[in-house]
């Protein structure tokens, strides 16, 4: 190992955890950037999405995945395999949870962490909303299960004890010379967050089957002086779904434009012209073929 790589730490930090427990929340609060969607809706992250913080003797490469989950169609199963690989390639694993969920829900993946021989931390996520006597049970119950962990109160949305796991990562990481380049953030281009934005003001928009029928793809981005010029597909299922999307005159597709393209302007530091477009495939969530067009099979 070369002197660099002695005095240097580089590591992976993959995020776990069930839905709706606050991880990309955790993970764009760690990161310092909003990397990763955040809804109050399930199944929100479908991709693993790398964020990247740089010391000048260290590097942490955190990953946010999908919530866990049981499969019921091919793209679950997929989105569970980020998960499961998360698991089997990371040097530490940060399992996030909540004051609300019951700690047992799919306790398979809690058998899975007391095997591992990974450094595992467990952050207890939304603290701001409990008192400090269940947050204390909690953090006791979490020790039980998993005795070899770090137990953490936390809450994402306050920041409040992020320091400690940034501590406690750091602390955790192997010596290694850096992974990434010291000026990158993040493992995804552009036109990925382009097209997760659109993706988040579906879910913000839209109630019901129709955010978990969608699929964003940006079939063209193109950067001139002055703006980016994008162009996206919003794939669904039905064309009933396709008309919901629209809405009555374009009036639901013209609002939801208008609040990615301000996203994307806020993000980018640039100004966007956006066309969206939305297309029948009825089979994209079951279709091997299809899931790997977007990105979700090798």
């Amino acid at each position: 190992m070369s002197e660099t790589a002695n005095r240097h730490r580089a590591g992976f930090v993959n995020i776990i955890g069930n839905p709706n427990v606050g991880k990309s929340t955790l993970m764009n609060a760690l990161v310092g950037e909003k990397l990763c969607i955040v809804t109050a809706k399930a199944q929100t992250t479908r991709h693993r999405i790398m964020g990247i913080v740089n010391g000048e003797d260290w590097q942490i490469v955190y990953s946010d995945t999908p919530g866990i989950l049981k499969p019921n169609y091919r793209l679950q199963q997929n989105m569970m395999n980020f998960v499961d690989t998360a698991i089997g390639d990371a040097d530490v694993i940060l399992y996030v949870t909540d004051t609300v969920e019951k700690g047992d829900k799919n306790s398979e993946y809690i058998e899975k962490l007391r095997k591992l021989d990974c450094p595992v931390i467990v952050a207890v996520n939304k603290i701001d909303i409990s008192d400090q006597k269940k947050v204390v049970e909690l953090m006791g119950w979490w020790q039980e299960q998993l005795p070899k962990a770090q137990v953490f109160p936390v809450s994402a949305r306050e920041k409040f004890n992020l320091e400690s796991i940034f501590d406690a990562v750091l602390e955790k990481i192997p010596y290694a010379p850096a992974w990434f380049d010291k000026d990158a953030f993040t493992d995804r281009n552009l036109r990925f967050f382009a097209s997760e934005i659109i993706r988040e003001k579906i879910l913000l928009n839209y109630d019901q089957e129709i955010p978990y029928s969608c699929e964003v793809v940006v079939e063209a981005f193109k950067e001139g002086e002055q703006r980016y010029e994008i162009s996206a597909v919003i794939y669904v299922m039905r064309d009933s779904q396709k008309g919901i999307l629209i809405g009555k005159g374009g009036s639901a597709l013209k609002k939801l434009g208008t609040e990615a393209r301000l996203e994307m302007e806020e993000f980018f530091q640039k100004k966007v012209y956006l066309s969206l477009y939305v297309k029948v495939d009825q089979d994209w969530r079951t279709s091997r073929r299809e899931l790997r067009k977007f990105g979700y099979e090798d």
